[in-house]
């Protein structure tokens, strides 16, 4: 019988790992074992953050709407109860541009928001 060696199989098991763990540094990059390593927690890391950023982005803009609201003299749980109250559908993220970028409008809305209460 003759000797059959398996390298294609083996190589083509290998490769697209090897190709992910492309730039990761030292050993990562170049031993099999230590790349395969590396590459199921980057992409643990990486399912795991792709849920996590958009709490993180949920956070920044309600920090941005908070400060801006504070700015005008009104609390972000106020301002954001009043524009429900107005019928104003805005979401946080236009919502933080807008107190960033936009002052002016930003402040009118605090405003608009203030009458009801007042």
């Amino acid at each position: 019988m003759t000797r059959v060696k398996r390298g294609m199989p083996h190589r083509r098991h290998i490769k697209p790992i090897m190709k992910k763990a492309k730039g990761y540094r030292g050993t990562r990059s170049r031993h099999f074992k230590n790349a395969r390593e590396a590459v199921m927690h980057a992409e643990a890391y990486a399912f795991r953050d792709r849920r996590n950023k958009k709490r993180d982005f949920r956070r920044l803009w309600i920090t941005r709407i908070s400060a801006g609201a504070r700015s005008h003299g009104m609390n972000y749980s106020t301002f954001m109860a009043g524009l429900k109250k107005a019928g104003i559908d805005l979401n946080r993220k236009a919502l933080s541009e807008m107190a960033i970028h936009d002052s002016d409008a930003f402040g009118q809305l605090v405003e608009l928001v203030r009458e009801p209460a007042a």
